[in-house]
């Protein structure tokens, strides 16, 4: 009975942190405390289900309860987290209402989830950007000490339109390549996609050194995915 449990309260554990995230972020001040919370609590998403396969638990409830805690951590935190950074910015040009637009990601997050829980075709990859991959965009954004966009009306705008952006993408049809090597093969010409991201992730890195390169990398994500999908689509 307490094995069937331990699963459920890693996933609590995400749920909790989404929280502390929240609470971090309405501080006003502490945005950078909320974004090690949604990465912590994403971390905590990912033993969640390798432990209830390894200790071979898995459940209905333990799917639910993850999609619920993904809501929180991944949707309510990072909107919080914007909403708190850009929202005087916006007060000052007596654009306030635009705020709210934020409010989108934790409804898009949610239908994501629930579309994701029935669709029987995501087992080795994905249809649309999965919700924490979203929400690592706006984690490394807020932890970068080179984000100065949070002062500029013009950066706030980007923003805005990049989180609309990336609403509409978890909700898409958009296939999103398998980070999962073939361990079979192990050649460039079975797994050239995945050398070529690990690539392109470490020349980011090595570039930026910075938090703002975790964002950039899920973008680069996105775009090559696209690129891939229409190269095969021909």
């Amino acid at each position: 009975m307490i094995k069937r449990q331990v699963p459920n309260m890693i996933t609590l554990c995400n749920l909790a942190c989404g929280v502390l995230s929240v609470f971090a972020a309405l501080r006003m001040d502490q945005p950078t405390l909320a974004a090690l919370f949604i990465c912590l609590g994403i971390i905590f998403d990912f033993f969640d289900g390798l432990t209830a396969r390894l200790l071979a638990v898995s459940s209905p409830i333990g799917k639910e309860l993850d999609s619920l805690a993904d809501v929180v951590t991944s949707g309510v935190a990072p909107a919080t987290i914007l909403y708190s950074l850009t929202y005087p910015i916006l007060l000052n040009f007596h654009l306030e209402w635009l705020a709210f637009i934020y409010m989108l990601i934790p409804l898009f997050a949610a239908y994501r989830l629930a579309k994701f829980n029935l669709d029987t075709r995501q087992s080795h990859s994905f249809l649309g950007l999965p919700v924490p991959s979203q929400a690592l965009v706006w984690v490394g954004l807020a932890l970068s000490s080179k984000a100065a966009i949070w002062g500029d009306i013009y950066g706030v705008l980007a923003i805005l339109i990049v989180s609309v952006l990336l609403d509409i993408l978890m909700v898409s049809e958009l296939p999103l390549f398998s980070l999962k090597f073939n361990f079979k093969d192990l050649s460039w010409k079975h797994n050239k996609v995945q050398y070529f991201f690990l690539i392109g992730c470490a020349l980011i890195i090595a570039l930026l050194f910075d938090w703002i390169a975790l964002s950039i990398i899920i973008l680069f994500y996105i775009v090559l995915s696209l690129f891939t999908h229409r190269y095969h689509a021909q």
